[in-house]
Protein backbone atom coordinates (compact mmCIF):
# COMPACT_ATOMS: atom_id res chain seq x y z
CA UNK A 1 0.00 0.00 0.00
CA UNK A 2 1.71 3.11 -1.00
CA UNK A 3 2.13 6.05 0.55
CA UNK A 4 1.91 8.27 -2.87
CA UNK A 5 -0.71 6.32 -4.42
CA UNK A 6 -2.62 7.23 -8.15
CA UNK A 7 -5.98 6.84 -7.54
CA UNK A 8 -8.40 5.27 -10.58
CA UNK A 9 -12.34 6.03 -9.64
CA UNK A 10 -14.08 3.46 -11.61
CA UNK A 11 -17.26 5.11 -13.09
CA UNK A 12 -17.53 8.63 -13.36
CA UNK A 13 -21.51 9.81 -12.73
CA UNK A 14 -23.35 11.66 -9.68
CA UNK A 15 -20.85 9.79 -7.17
CA UNK A 16 -18.18 9.16 -9.10
CA UNK A 17 -16.96 12.46 -10.54
CA UNK A 18 -17.26 14.53 -7.38
CA UNK A 19 -15.33 12.27 -5.82
CA UNK A 20 -12.42 11.93 -8.57
CA UNK A 21 -12.22 16.07 -8.37
CA UNK A 22 -11.97 15.75 -4.78
CA UNK A 23 -8.92 13.65 -4.53
CA UNK A 24 -7.37 15.30 -7.73
CA UNK A 25 -6.98 18.48 -5.55
CA UNK A 26 -4.12 16.29 -3.71
CA UNK A 27 -3.53 12.97 -5.95
CA UNK A 28 -2.86 12.34 -9.15
CA UNK A 29 -6.20 10.25 -10.07
CA UNK A 30 -7.42 9.02 -13.49
CA UNK A 31 -11.40 8.51 -13.83
CA UNK A 32 -12.66 5.71 -15.78
CA UNK A 33 -15.79 5.55 -17.92
CA UNK A 34 -17.09 2.88 -20.58
CA UNK A 35 -19.70 5.57 -21.74
CA UNK A 36 -17.27 7.00 -24.77
CA UNK A 37 -19.68 10.91 -24.81
CA UNK A 38 -19.60 10.91 -20.81
CA UNK A 39 -15.87 10.93 -21.20
CA UNK A 40 -16.07 13.45 -24.21
CA UNK A 41 -17.95 15.37 -22.11
CA UNK A 42 -15.91 15.72 -19.27
CA UNK A 43 -12.44 15.94 -20.98
CA UNK A 44 -13.84 19.12 -22.24
CA UNK A 45 -14.70 20.19 -18.79
CA UNK A 46 -18.61 19.78 -18.78
CA UNK A 47 -20.91 17.64 -16.85
CA UNK A 48 -24.13 17.25 -17.74
CA UNK A 49 -24.97 16.23 -14.01
CA UNK A 50 -24.40 20.08 -13.14
CA UNK A 51 -22.42 18.37 -9.90
CA UNK A 52 -19.20 20.18 -10.53
CA UNK A 53 -19.07 23.51 -12.64
CA UNK A 54 -16.93 24.00 -15.95
CA UNK A 55 -14.61 25.91 -14.27
CA UNK A 56 -13.47 23.80 -11.31
CA UNK A 57 -12.99 20.51 -13.59
CA UNK A 58 -11.14 22.45 -16.21
CA UNK A 59 -9.06 23.57 -13.24
CA UNK A 60 -8.05 20.23 -11.95
CA UNK A 61 -8.01 18.54 -15.37
CA UNK A 62 -4.96 21.28 -16.18
CA UNK A 63 -3.48 20.63 -12.96
CA UNK A 64 0.44 19.34 -12.81
CA UNK A 65 1.73 15.79 -13.31
CA UNK A 66 1.92 15.46 -9.19
CA UNK A 67 -1.73 16.03 -9.62
CA UNK A 68 -4.63 16.66 -11.24
CA UNK A 69 -7.37 14.26 -13.23
CA UNK A 70 -7.38 12.59 -16.57
CA UNK A 71 -10.38 10.97 -18.11
CA UNK A 72 -10.33 7.94 -20.08
CA UNK A 73 -12.20 5.39 -21.32
CA UNK A 74 -8.74 3.67 -22.06
CA UNK A 75 -8.26 0.30 -19.67
CA UNK A 76 -4.66 0.34 -19.79
CA UNK A 77 -4.12 4.03 -18.58
CA UNK A 78 -5.70 2.70 -15.00
CA UNK A 79 -3.33 -0.27 -14.23
CA UNK A 80 -0.42 2.70 -13.07
CA UNK A 81 -3.16 3.33 -10.07
CA UNK A 82 -2.52 1.55 -7.05
CA UNK A 83 -5.95 2.57 -5.46
CA UNK A 84 -9.01 1.50 -7.52
CA UNK A 85 -12.15 3.07 -6.53
CA UNK A 86 -15.49 1.90 -8.05
CA UNK A 87 -18.54 3.94 -8.13
CA UNK A 88 -20.74 2.38 -10.49
CA UNK A 89 -24.55 2.50 -10.59
CA UNK A 90 -26.12 -0.96 -8.61
CA UNK A 91 -29.93 0.07 -9.69
CA UNK A 92 -32.95 -2.61 -9.27
CA UNK A 93 -34.71 -4.10 -12.15
CA UNK A 94 -38.14 -4.13 -12.83
CA UNK A 95 -39.30 -7.07 -9.79
CA UNK A 96 -37.15 -4.72 -7.58
CA UNK A 97 -34.30 -7.30 -7.15
CA UNK A 98 -30.47 -5.80 -7.16
CA UNK A 99 -28.39 -5.56 -10.33
CA UNK A 100 -25.18 -6.06 -9.36
CA UNK A 101 -23.69 -6.67 -13.13
CA UNK A 102 -22.15 -2.95 -13.77
CA UNK A 103 -20.62 -3.83 -10.03
CA UNK A 104 -19.04 -7.38 -11.44
CA UNK A 105 -18.45 -5.63 -14.83
CA UNK A 106 -16.42 -2.80 -13.02
CA UNK A 107 -14.60 -5.70 -10.81
CA UNK A 108 -13.47 -7.36 -14.03
CA UNK A 109 -11.64 -4.44 -15.54
CA UNK A 110 -9.91 -3.64 -12.14
CA UNK A 111 -9.10 -7.04 -11.88
CA UNK A 112 -7.23 -6.70 -15.19
CA UNK A 113 -4.92 -4.46 -14.05
CA UNK A 114 -4.49 -5.52 -10.74
CA UNK A 115 -0.88 -5.66 -8.79
CA UNK A 116 0.33 -6.55 -5.13
CA UNK A 117 -0.03 -4.34 -2.95
CA UNK A 118 -2.92 -2.19 -4.51
CA UNK A 119 -6.18 -1.73 -2.48
CA UNK A 120 -9.76 -1.70 -4.25
CA UNK A 121 -12.58 0.21 -2.90
CA UNK A 122 -16.21 0.11 -3.02
CA UNK A 123 -18.33 2.60 -3.16
CA UNK A 124 -21.53 1.42 -4.66
CA UNK A 125 -24.59 0.61 -2.97
CA UNK A 126 -24.40 -2.93 -1.98
CA UNK A 127 -26.09 -5.47 0.85
CA UNK A 128 -23.66 -6.60 3.28
CA UNK A 129 -21.62 -8.95 2.04
CA UNK A 130 -21.07 -8.00 -1.68
CA UNK A 131 -17.81 -6.73 -1.59
CA UNK A 132 -15.97 -9.59 0.20
CA UNK A 133 -18.30 -12.70 -1.52
CA UNK A 134 -18.87 -11.10 -4.90
CA UNK A 135 -16.30 -8.76 -5.43
CA UNK A 136 -13.21 -10.07 -4.47
CA UNK A 137 -13.67 -13.61 -6.06
CA UNK A 138 -14.04 -11.89 -9.09
CA UNK A 139 -10.79 -9.61 -8.08
CA UNK A 140 -9.00 -13.02 -7.46
CA UNK A 141 -9.69 -14.96 -10.46
CA UNK A 142 -9.55 -12.04 -12.48
CA UNK A 143 -6.34 -10.84 -11.31
CA UNK A 144 -4.95 -14.00 -10.38
CA UNK A 145 -3.86 -13.14 -7.32
CA UNK A 146 -4.74 -13.54 -3.52
CA UNK A 147 -6.76 -11.70 -1.33
CA UNK A 148 -5.73 -10.00 1.70
CA UNK A 149 -1.87 -11.09 0.72
CA UNK A 150 -0.98 -9.27 -2.73
CA UNK A 151 -4.08 -7.30 -2.60
CA UNK A 152 -6.27 -5.52 -0.08
CA UNK A 153 -9.98 -4.37 0.13
CA UNK A 154 -12.36 -1.35 1.75
CA UNK A 155 -15.67 -0.15 1.56
CA UNK A 156 -16.78 3.69 1.79
CA UNK A 157 -20.59 4.17 1.18
CA UNK A 158 -21.41 6.97 -0.71
CA UNK A 159 -23.10 9.65 0.36
CA UNK A 160 -23.83 12.08 -2.29
CA UNK A 161 -27.23 13.89 -2.59
CA UNK A 162 -27.28 15.46 -5.80
CA UNK A 163 -28.34 18.66 -6.52
CA UNK A 164 -26.98 19.99 -3.10
CA UNK A 165 -24.33 22.66 -3.53
CA UNK A 166 -24.04 22.62 0.74
CA UNK A 167 -23.56 19.12 1.35
CA UNK A 168 -20.65 18.09 -0.98
CA UNK A 169 -18.45 15.01 -0.87
CA UNK A 170 -15.64 16.67 1.09
CA UNK A 171 -18.28 18.18 3.60
CA UNK A 172 -20.01 14.96 4.83
CA UNK A 173 -18.65 12.64 7.33
CA UNK A 174 -17.58 9.38 5.64
CA UNK A 175 -17.90 6.07 6.43
CA UNK A 176 -14.52 3.74 6.15
CA UNK A 177 -13.92 0.01 6.58
CA UNK A 178 -10.59 -2.55 4.85
CA UNK A 179 -10.56 -5.69 4.66
CA UNK A 180 -7.74 -6.20 7.02
CA UNK A 181 -7.08 -3.38 10.25
CA UNK A 182 -3.76 -2.23 8.52
CA UNK A 183 -6.17 -1.77 5.16
CA UNK A 184 -8.58 0.13 7.14
CA UNK A 185 -6.31 2.35 8.56
CA UNK A 186 -5.06 2.91 4.89
CA UNK A 187 -8.69 3.41 3.82
CA UNK A 188 -9.35 6.01 6.50
CA UNK A 189 -6.30 8.18 5.92
CA UNK A 190 -7.10 8.21 2.56
CA UNK A 191 -10.34 9.62 2.89
CA UNK A 192 -9.49 11.73 6.00
CA UNK A 193 -6.79 13.52 3.23
CA UNK A 194 -9.32 14.82 1.71
CA UNK A 195 -12.88 15.07 3.91
CA UNK A 196 -13.01 17.90 5.79
CA UNK A 197 -16.37 16.44 8.12
CA UNK A 198 -14.35 13.70 9.38
CA UNK A 199 -14.37 10.33 9.05
CA UNK A 200 -15.57 7.21 10.88
CA UNK A 201 -13.59 3.85 11.12
CA UNK A 202 -16.45 1.34 10.97
CA UNK A 203 -15.10 -2.13 12.84
CA UNK A 204 -15.76 -4.22 9.27
CA UNK A 205 -16.37 -4.05 5.94
CA UNK A 206 -19.86 -5.64 6.32
CA UNK A 207 -20.64 -3.01 8.86
CA UNK A 208 -19.84 -0.21 6.78
CA UNK A 209 -22.04 -1.94 4.11
CA UNK A 210 -25.20 -2.34 6.15
CA UNK A 211 -24.95 1.38 7.43
CA UNK A 212 -25.33 2.40 3.86
CA UNK A 213 -28.72 0.66 3.42
CA UNK A 214 -29.84 1.12 7.03
CA UNK A 215 -29.60 5.55 5.79
CA UNK A 216 -31.88 5.11 3.48
CA UNK A 217 -34.01 2.22 4.70
CA UNK A 218 -35.07 4.08 7.76
CA UNK A 219 -35.78 7.53 6.08
CA UNK A 220 -37.96 5.46 3.37
CA UNK A 221 -40.21 3.95 6.09
CA UNK A 222 -40.49 7.56 8.19
CA UNK A 223 -41.67 9.02 4.53
CA UNK A 224 -43.79 5.65 4.17
CA UNK A 225 -45.15 6.60 7.58
CA UNK A 226 -46.21 10.53 6.72
CA UNK A 227 -47.34 9.03 3.56
CA UNK A 228 -50.11 6.82 4.90
CA UNK A 229 -50.72 9.69 7.43
CA UNK A 230 -51.33 11.46 4.48
CA UNK A 231 -53.84 9.38 2.64
CA UNK A 232 -55.90 9.08 6.26
CA UNK A 233 -56.08 12.90 7.09
CA UNK A 234 -57.41 13.17 3.15
CA UNK A 235 -60.45 11.11 3.79
CA UNK A 236 -61.03 12.78 7.50
CA UNK A 237 -60.69 16.30 5.25
CA UNK A 238 -57.23 17.25 7.93
CA UNK A 239 -55.04 18.89 6.10
CA UNK A 240 -51.42 16.70 6.68
CA UNK A 241 -49.23 19.87 6.36
CA UNK A 242 -50.83 21.64 9.21
CA UNK A 243 -51.13 18.86 11.00
CA UNK A 244 -47.08 17.67 10.71
CA UNK A 245 -46.25 21.59 11.73
CA UNK A 246 -48.38 21.20 14.87
CA UNK A 247 -46.82 17.76 15.80
CA UNK A 248 -43.30 19.21 14.91
CA UNK A 249 -43.59 22.00 18.06
CA UNK A 250 -42.84 18.61 19.90
CA UNK A 251 -38.77 18.61 20.43
CA UNK A 252 -38.08 15.26 19.37
CA UNK A 253 -40.50 14.87 16.38
CA UNK A 254 -39.13 13.98 13.64
CA UNK A 255 -40.71 16.37 10.44
CA UNK A 256 -40.91 14.24 7.53
CA UNK A 257 -42.90 15.45 4.52
CA UNK A 258 -45.13 13.16 1.98
CA UNK A 259 -44.42 13.13 -1.33
CA UNK A 260 -42.94 10.59 -4.42
CA UNK A 261 -40.33 8.46 -2.99
CA UNK A 262 -37.50 8.19 -6.14
CA UNK A 263 -34.16 8.62 -7.18
CA UNK A 264 -31.06 6.16 -6.63
CA UNK A 265 -30.77 5.92 -3.35
CA UNK A 266 -33.75 6.05 -0.84
CA UNK A 267 -36.04 4.12 -3.68
CA UNK A 268 -34.09 1.60 -4.01
CA UNK A 269 -31.65 0.68 -1.17
CA UNK A 270 -34.16 -1.03 1.30
CA UNK A 271 -34.57 -3.19 -1.50
CA UNK A 272 -30.84 -4.71 -1.33
CA UNK A 273 -30.95 -4.80 2.15
CA UNK A 274 -34.19 -6.92 2.04
CA UNK A 275 -32.15 -9.38 -1.09
CA UNK A 276 -30.54 -10.30 1.79
CA UNK A 277 -32.42 -10.85 4.49
CA UNK A 278 -34.71 -12.92 2.32
CA UNK A 279 -31.97 -14.99 1.28
CA UNK A 280 -31.27 -16.14 4.93
CA UNK A 281 -34.93 -16.97 5.61
CA UNK A 282 -36.39 -13.96 6.73
CA UNK A 283 -39.38 -11.81 5.57
CA UNK A 284 -38.64 -8.05 6.14
CA UNK A 285 -42.33 -6.94 7.04
CA UNK A 286 -42.19 -3.10 7.94
CA UNK A 287 -38.85 -2.69 5.13
CA UNK A 288 -40.99 -4.26 1.94
CA UNK A 289 -44.12 -3.16 3.53
CA UNK A 290 -42.90 1.41 3.73
CA UNK A 291 -41.73 0.29 -0.46
CA UNK A 292 -45.16 -0.65 -1.30
CA UNK A 293 -46.41 2.31 0.54
CA UNK A 294 -44.37 4.82 -1.44
CA UNK A 295 -44.33 2.92 -4.57
CA UNK A 296 -47.78 3.06 -5.24
CA UNK A 297 -47.56 7.08 -4.19
CA UNK A 298 -47.44 8.16 -7.60
CA UNK A 299 -50.73 6.35 -8.63
CA UNK A 300 -52.44 7.23 -5.59
CA UNK A 301 -51.92 11.04 -6.65
CA UNK A 302 -53.13 10.45 -10.02
CA UNK A 303 -56.28 8.98 -8.66
CA UNK A 304 -56.96 12.08 -6.22
CA UNK A 305 -56.44 14.53 -9.23
CA UNK A 306 -58.89 12.66 -11.15
CA UNK A 307 -61.13 12.92 -8.14
CA UNK A 308 -60.90 16.45 -7.58
CA UNK A 309 -61.32 17.09 -11.67
CA UNK A 310 -64.88 15.44 -11.59
CA UNK A 311 -66.03 17.23 -8.43
CA UNK A 312 -65.45 20.63 -9.92
CA UNK A 313 -66.92 19.46 -13.45
CA UNK A 314 -63.71 19.35 -15.31
CA UNK A 315 -62.98 17.23 -18.47
CA UNK A 316 -60.99 14.36 -18.10
CA UNK A 317 -61.45 11.98 -20.96
CA UNK A 318 -59.19 13.77 -23.87
CA UNK A 319 -58.31 16.69 -21.17
CA UNK A 320 -55.32 18.01 -21.14
CA UNK A 321 -52.88 17.78 -17.98
CA UNK A 322 -49.75 19.35 -16.97
CA UNK A 323 -47.26 17.68 -14.73
CA UNK A 324 -44.50 20.06 -13.46
CA UNK A 325 -41.28 18.01 -13.09
CA UNK A 326 -40.03 14.51 -14.23
CA UNK A 327 -36.67 14.76 -12.25
CA UNK A 328 -36.45 12.62 -8.89
CA UNK A 329 -35.81 16.00 -6.87
CA UNK A 330 -35.86 19.75 -7.01
CA UNK A 331 -33.35 21.37 -8.20
CA UNK A 332 -31.09 18.52 -10.36
CA UNK A 333 -31.28 17.13 -13.48
CA UNK A 334 -31.47 13.48 -12.21
CA UNK A 335 -34.14 11.72 -13.61
CA UNK A 336 -32.78 7.87 -12.40
CA UNK A 337 -36.06 6.13 -10.90
CA UNK A 338 -38.07 9.42 -10.88
CA UNK A 339 -41.62 8.44 -9.81
CA UNK A 340 -42.88 11.31 -11.42
CA UNK A 341 -43.61 8.80 -14.47
CA UNK A 342 -46.21 6.94 -11.88
CA UNK A 343 -48.16 9.96 -11.49
CA UNK A 344 -47.72 10.95 -15.56
CA UNK A 345 -48.98 7.02 -16.78
CA UNK A 346 -51.31 6.69 -14.46
CA UNK A 347 -52.97 9.92 -15.88
CA UNK A 348 -52.72 8.58 -19.23
CA UNK A 349 -55.20 5.72 -18.04
CA UNK A 350 -58.00 8.23 -17.83
CA UNK A 351 -57.20 9.48 -21.51
CA UNK A 352 -55.58 12.47 -20.76
CA UNK A 353 -52.98 14.53 -22.49
CA UNK A 354 -50.18 15.11 -20.89
CA UNK A 355 -47.71 17.75 -20.86
CA UNK A 356 -44.32 17.75 -18.89
CA UNK A 357 -42.53 20.61 -18.52
CA UNK A 358 -39.24 20.17 -16.75
CA UNK A 359 -36.53 23.16 -17.24
CA UNK A 360 -33.87 20.61 -15.23
CA UNK A 361 -34.38 17.66 -17.21
CA UNK A 362 -32.55 16.71 -20.28
CA UNK A 363 -35.32 16.23 -23.19
CA UNK A 364 -32.73 14.06 -24.88
CA UNK A 365 -32.58 11.69 -22.12
CA UNK A 366 -35.69 11.77 -20.86
CA UNK A 367 -36.97 10.90 -24.28
CA UNK A 368 -34.64 7.93 -24.41
CA UNK A 369 -35.60 6.75 -20.95
CA UNK A 370 -39.55 7.45 -20.66
CA UNK A 371 -40.58 8.03 -24.52
CA UNK A 372 -41.44 11.42 -23.10
CA UNK A 373 -41.62 14.33 -25.91
CA UNK A 374 -40.08 17.08 -22.86
CA UNK A 375 -41.29 20.91 -22.65
CA UNK A 376 -38.21 22.51 -21.65
CA UNK A 377 -39.46 25.85 -22.25
CA UNK A 378 -42.91 28.08 -20.96
CA UNK A 379 -43.50 28.93 -24.78
CA UNK A 380 -44.01 25.56 -25.89
CA UNK A 381 -46.98 24.89 -23.61
CA UNK A 382 -51.01 24.77 -24.23
CA UNK A 383 -53.12 28.17 -23.65
CA UNK A 384 -54.98 26.51 -20.93
CA UNK A 385 -55.04 22.61 -18.91
CA UNK A 386 -57.89 20.55 -17.23
CA UNK A 387 -55.25 19.95 -14.58
CA UNK A 388 -51.78 21.00 -13.54
CA UNK A 389 -49.83 18.92 -11.11
CA UNK A 390 -46.74 20.07 -9.26
CA UNK A 391 -44.43 16.81 -8.78
CA UNK A 392 -40.98 18.12 -8.08
CA UNK A 393 -40.27 21.44 -6.12
CA UNK A 394 -37.78 23.55 -8.47
CA UNK A 395 -37.14 27.40 -7.82
CA UNK A 396 -38.75 27.93 -11.08
CA UNK A 397 -41.44 27.07 -10.25
CA UNK A 398 -42.11 29.75 -8.09
CA UNK A 399 -42.19 32.43 -11.45
CA UNK A 400 -44.86 30.32 -12.99
CA UNK A 401 -47.84 31.75 -13.47
CA UNK A 402 -50.63 29.03 -12.99
CA UNK A 403 -53.35 31.33 -13.20
CA UNK A 404 -52.70 31.86 -17.08
CA UNK A 405 -53.26 28.21 -17.64
CA UNK A 406 -56.01 27.14 -16.24
CA UNK A 407 -60.13 28.46 -15.57
CA UNK A 408 -62.67 27.63 -12.82
CA UNK A 409 -62.90 23.55 -13.38
CA UNK A 410 -59.03 23.03 -13.46
CA UNK A 411 -57.26 21.42 -10.90
CA UNK A 412 -54.10 22.49 -9.25
CA UNK A 413 -52.73 19.74 -6.93
CA UNK A 414 -49.54 20.00 -5.34
CA UNK A 415 -47.35 17.06 -4.33
CA UNK A 416 -44.73 19.03 -2.77
CA UNK A 417 -46.80 21.67 -1.05
CA UNK A 418 -44.67 23.80 -1.96
CA UNK A 419 -46.90 26.72 -3.85
CA UNK A 420 -49.07 29.00 -2.08
CA UNK A 421 -52.02 27.47 -0.81
CA UNK A 422 -54.72 30.02 -2.64
CA UNK A 423 -53.51 28.56 -5.65
CA UNK A 424 -53.81 25.41 -5.39
CA UNK A 425 -56.93 22.53 -4.82
CA UNK A 426 -55.19 19.81 -2.83
CA UNK A 427 -51.56 18.65 -1.94
CA UNK A 428 -50.35 15.62 -0.23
Amino acid sequence: MKKDPIIAIIGLGYVGLPLAVAFASKYKVVGFDINLKRVSELQNGDDFTLEISKDELQSVLNSSSEKGLEITEVVSKIKEASIYVITVPTPTNKYNQPVLKPLQKASETVGKVLKKGDVVIIESTVYPGVTEDVCVPILEETSGLKFNKDFYAGYSPERINPGDKTHTVTKILKVTSGSTPEAAQYVDDLYASIITAGTHLAPSIKVAEAAKVIENSQRDINIAFVNELSKIFRLLEIDTQAVLDAAATKWNFLKFTPGLVGGHCIGVDPYYLAQKAIEQGYNPEIILAGRRMNDGMGSYVAHEVVKLMIKKDGKVKNGNALVLGITFKENCPDIRNSKAIDVISELKNYNLNIDVYDPWANAEEVKREFEISLISNEKELKTHYDAIVLTVSHQEYLNFNINQYISETSVVFDVKSFLPEDKIDGRL
